[in-house]
C-alpha cells in the first residue's frame, strides 16, 4: 500500500452514468494520512490540498466518526476538515467524498488504526540515560543507492565540501547501534531526518519541506520505524528533533500557502533580533518582543504563525503522529525561545496527554540560569501560565565547566563559577530534567575549546557524566574529533569509518590511534559505570564550596555514594577531606572508577593539575 507520499492517488474509481471508467482527478495530499482510534483527544483536523478542492462539498460515513466542520480558507486549493472520533470507534477504512459541480466525485479512503500498546512505545528519556547526538548525513553511509535523488533540488554529493551532502543515512546509523551500545549510550538524538528539499546545505535538516516524510536521501518512513524498533530491541531510546518555529520555503505549504497568515508577514524581510531577553524583560518594548518572536530565522526559513489555529493543529498533530507511528521516546525542540509560549504550553499538554511517559526538552542557548529557567515548567512568576516544558539544554552548565577548566581562580571565576551555577538550581522545578552537554552541531567541539588538552578533556567528560541532569555527548567526542565553529561546517565532519573506502575506521579499536583509544576507553568506562550506578542517575547531589582550588561534590542514594573531585589548579594539590564528614562518615576506603584501584587513605587525596577523580566510597 502506498503511504505518506507527496502525491496521493484516489483509492476508488467511480463509474460514469454510461458505465464506462471515468478519468479520475487526484488530490495532492491529505495530512495526516491516517489517524488512530483510542486517542485521548477525540478530534483531528485533516488538511486537504488539491486544485480548487476548496469548492467541494464534503461528506463521509463511518460509525463513530463525525465530520463536524468543513473549513474553507483564503486559498481555494485547501480544505481543513474537523473530525470527531468517538471512543467506541473501531479501526478501519472509510471514504471521504468531495463533490464538485461539473467534475467527477473525488473519493479518498481514510484509515483509522489501532494504537500501539507495547511497553517500549514512547517510553521517555530521563536522567537515567546518556544521549548521543549525531548528524545523520555525517555519521555513516549504509545505503549508497540513496545518496543522490535526481527528483530533489540538491543533487550534489561532495564529501570534500562542508556545505554539500555526504551520504550518511538511517541504514548507516542502524549498522552502528552496537558501537553506541558498547560505548554506554542509551538514547540517540539525530538532527532532523525529515525531508529538507532545499537547493543547498540541505543536510542540516532544519528547513522542513515535508513534515510527514523522512528525507529520501536518508531512507523511508518505514525504514525509520524499523530503526526505532531495532534501537528499542538493543535497549536504546530514540529522540526526534522538532522545528516548531520555522519552515523551509520550498515546502508546498509555503509555495501555495493556505492563507497569508500561515507565516508572519513583514513589509520587507525582517530577521529575528535573536534576543531572548526581549521575551522576558518587564521593561522591554513590544517592538523588540515582536521582532524576536515573529522575525524570520533565515530568508529560507519562514517564521510560522503559531497564533493561527490551523498552524497549531497542523504542527501538534504531526508531532503526535510521529510518536504513534514510530514509537519514539522523546522530543528535542529546536529554537524554543522563538516560539509562541502559550501555544507551546498547549502543545506540551496535548503531547503529554497522549503519551504520559514521553520526554521533552527545549533548546535554549541563552546566557544565564534565570534566562533558562524562565522557559521551564513551574515558573509562573509574571507569566500567568505554566510553560509545561520539563527541561532545557543547559548551556550555562556547559559554560561553567569550561570556565572551571580554562579560567583563572577568582571570587566568581574558575571553579567558583561552576559551584555558583549549580547553586542556582533552585530556579528550576526539577533541574535533573535538563540536558547537559559540552558541545553540539552549532558550536565548537569540546576538544578544540580545551586546546586538545587530554587531561582537561577527561575532566570535562567526568563532570558531564556525573553531574545532575541528562548528559549528552556529540558524535566523535569519544575519539577526539576537533573543529572550531567558524563556519559551523567545520564541526560537522564525517565520522571516519562510516563510509566504505575510508582510510581509517575509527568505529574500531584497530582504526584508532593510541590517544584516541585512551579517550574512547575513558568515556566507555565512565558511561557504562554511570549506566549501572543509580546514584549517578537519580541520586541526590551535594556540592561544597571549592577548597584549595578543588571543586568537590557527591552523588548518592541509599546504595552508593560517589565522590567527584576536580582540581582547578595548575599544579598537583593534596585535598584535606576532613570538612566533608557530612557525606564521608562511615566510609573507610574508595575505588577509583576509571583505574579500578583501591584508595585506602580518604583523609587526604592528591589530585594532579586539572584532573578529576571519580571515587566510589566503600565502608
Amino acid at each position: 500500500m502506498m503511504k505518506f507520499r507527496s502525491v496521493i492517488t484516489l483509492s476508488l474509481l467511480l463509474m460514469s452514468t454510461t458505465g464506462l471508467m471515468a478519468q479520475v482527478p487526484a488530490l495532492d495530499r491529505v495530512e495526516p494520512a491516517n489517524w488512530w482510534v483510542g486517542m485521548k483527544n477525540p478530534k483531528v483536523q485533516l488538511i486537504v490540498h488539491g486544485d480548487k478542492i476548496g469548492g467541494s462539498n464534503v461528506s463521509l460515513k463511518y460509525p463513530g466518526v463525525k465530520l463536524t466542520k468543513v473549513n474553507k480558507v483564503e486559498n481555494a486549493n485547501y480544505l481543513f476538515l474537523d473530525l470527531e472520533i468517538a471512543a467506541s470507534t473501531r479501526p478501519g477504512k472509510f471514504p471521504i467524498t468531495f463533490k464538485r459541480a461539473g467534475t467527477k466525485d473525488i473519493v479518498y479512503s481514510y484509515e483509522l488504526k489501532l494504537r500501539n500498546r507495547t511497553p517500549q512505545w514512547a517510553q521517555g528519556v530521563t536522567n537515567k540515560d546518556l544521549i548521543y547526538l549525531l548528524m545523520p548525513d555525517r555519521f555513516a553511509n549504509g545505503d549508497p543507492s540513496n545518496d543522490v535523488n535526481k527528483n530533489m533540488l540538491e543533487t550534489g554529493l561532495h564529501r570534500d565540501s562542508m556545505y554539500s551532502r555526504h551520504g550518511g543515512d538511517i541504514r548507516g546509523l542502524m549498522n552502528k547501534l552496537d558501537y553506541l551500545k558498547d560505548l554506554g549510550v542509551t538514547a540517540i538524538w539525530m538532527t532532523p531526518e525529515i525531508e529538507n528539499d532545499e537547493p543547498q546545505a540541505s543536510y542540516h535538516g532544519y528547513a522542513v519541506t515535508d513534515y510527514y516524510r523522512i528525507d529520501r536521501r536518508y531512507g523511508t518512513n518505514e525504514l525509520y520505524k524499523e530503526y526505532v524498533a531495532l534501537a528499542h530491541q538493543k535497549g536504546l531510546k530514540v529522540i526526534k528533533d522538532l522545528v516548531h518555529n520555522h519552515i523551509g520555503i520550498d515546502s508546498y505549504l509555503m509555495k501555495d500557502m493556505p492563507m497569508k497568515s500561515w507565516v508572519h508577514q513583514w513589509p520587507k524581510y525582517t530577521n529575528s533580533n535573536f534576543r531572548d531577553a526581549a521575551v522576558m524583560d518587564p521593561h522591554g518594548s513590544a517592538a523588540d518582543k515582536k521582532q524576536m518572536l515573529d522575525g524570520w530565522f533565515d530568508k529560507r526559513m519562514g517564521d510560522l504563525n503559531q497564533n493561527n489555529p490551523y498552524v497549531q493543529n497542523y504542527l501538534t498533530q504531526n508531532h503526535i503522529w510521529w510518536v504513534e507511528y514510530a514509537g519514539i521516546d522523546g522530543f528535542r525542540l529546536d529554537t524554543y525561545p522563538y516560539n509562541d509560549a502559550a501555544y507551546m504550553a498547549d502543545w506540551a499538554k496535548k503531547v503529554k496527554a497522549e503519551f504520559p511517559r514521553f520526554s521533552i526538552f527545549g533548546e535554549t542557548l541563552v546566557w544565564s540560569v534565570a534566562n533558562q529557567a524562565f522557559f521551564t515548567q513551574g515558573n509562573t512568576v509574571n507569566r500567568g501560565f505554566d510553560t509545561q516544558l520539563p527541561g532545557i539544554t543547559d548551556a550555562v552548565i556547559k559554560d561553567a565547566i569550561y570556565e572551571a577548566l580554562n579560567g583563572k581562580e577568582g571570587w566568581t571565576d574558575g571553579v567558583y563559577r561552576l559551584y555558583n551555577v549549580v547553586a542556582q538550581d533552585f530556579m528550576y522545578q526539577d533541574p535533573t530534567r535538563n540536558v547537559i552537554f559540552m558541545d553540539n552541531h552549532d558550536m565548537s567541539r569540546m576538544v578544540s575549546v580545551l586546546n586538545e588538552d587530554i587531561t582537561k578533556y577527561k575532566s570535562a567528560m567526568a563532570m558531564l557524566l556525573t553531574m545532575r541532569g541528562i548528559p549528552q555527548v556529540y558524535y566523535g567526542n569519544e575519539i577526539l574529533m576537533t573543529g572550531i565553529s567558524n563556519p559551523d561546517g567545520l564541526v560537522r565532519s564525517d565520522f571516519p569509518g562510516g563510509w566504505e573506502g575510508d582510510k581509517k575506521d575509527k568505529f574500531t579499536a584497530a582504526g584508532r590511534t593510541d590517544k584516541e583509544n585512551d579517550a574512547f576507553n575513558y568515556v566507555r568506562t565512565l558511561s557504562n559505570y554511570r549506566k549501572n550506578t543509580p546514584a549517578l542517575q537519580t541520586g541526590k547531589l551535594m556540592q561544597y564550596i571549592p577548597r584549595q582550588g578543588v571543586y568537590t561534590y557527591f552523588r548518592y542514594d541509599a546504595q552508593k555514594t560517589v565522590m567527584i573531585c576536580y582540581n582547578g589548579n595548575d599544579k598537583e594539590t593534596t585535598l584535606d577531606t576532613s570538612f566533608f564528614t557530612e557525606r564521608m562518615t562511615g566510609f573507610n576506603s574508595g575505588v577509583d572508577v576509571i583505574s579500578g584501584k583501591t584508595i585506602t587513605n580518604l583523609k587526604q587525596i592528591t589530585i594532579p593539575a586539572k584532573s578529576t577523580f571519580v571515587i566510589e566510597l566503600k565502608r
